[in-house]
């Protein structure tokens, strides 16, 4: 396996979740109401979230590997949240995207500057065409960050996730490699290189 491909923004570095996030994975993720769209039931220890970061890592094992992202912000070197694309199927040049976000860096436009660079390189890297996301019909503020990016709601999935001790609709994004325009940038991504070469 390659060196992990690292990204940045001009507030954010997109680089490798490690062992010692695991305290700022279990802020996140410990946060219930953070976390009531997110599809898993919050953390409630330390070691939940350390297993989460071998999960994470552990993508890059698999036969079609997918990458998540620890989003450090660059002026102060905190991990806010993380970002991946995963379920990589190489035979329809397609992936899941998915994310989250500390309730302490919400509204500050962080997740789509991450985002961006993010599809931008699994476009260009992963040769995807399509990507897809599903979003909860009450998580307002990702719906609109999903269609910012150009996603297009294509359905409805009943009963599709189950968290919290009940089943939740979630809807069903597309985005196709034709419609998206990447951001302009400060300068190239830096890229270690693609995951699974």
């Amino acid at each position: 396996m390659s060196d992990f491909p690292i990204l940045e923004t001009d507030r954010l570095l997109l680089r490798e979740i490690v062992a010692s996030d695991a305290p700022a994975l279990f802020a996140i993720h410990g946060d219930a109401e953070a976390m009531k769209w997110f599809g898993t039931d919050p953390l409630t220890e330390l070691a939940q979230a350390e297993k989460l970061v071998e999960t994470f890592a552990g993508w890059r094992q698999l036969a079609n590997p997918g990458v998540r992202w620890g989003l450090q912000t660059r002026d102060d070197g905190r991990l806010v949240g993380t970002c991946g694309l995963f379920k990589w199927n190489r035979g329809w040049r397609s992936c899941t995207l998915g994310y989250e976000l500390g309730r302490e860096a919400w509204g500050r436009g962080l997740m789509g500057e991450a985002l961006a660079a993010a599809l931008a390189w699994g476009f260009e890297q992963m040769a995807l065409h399509r990507v897809e996301a599903q979003i909860h019909p009450q998580n307002a503020a990702s719906i609109r960050l999903a269609r910012s990016l150009g996603f297009v709601q294509e359905g409805h999935l009943r009963d599709c996730g189950f968290w919290q001790g009940r089943h939740h609709d979630l809807l069903q994004f597309g985005l196709l490699r034709p419609e998206f325009v990447a951001p302009a940038r400060r300068g190239p991504l830096t890229v270690a290189a693609p995951i699974g070469s």
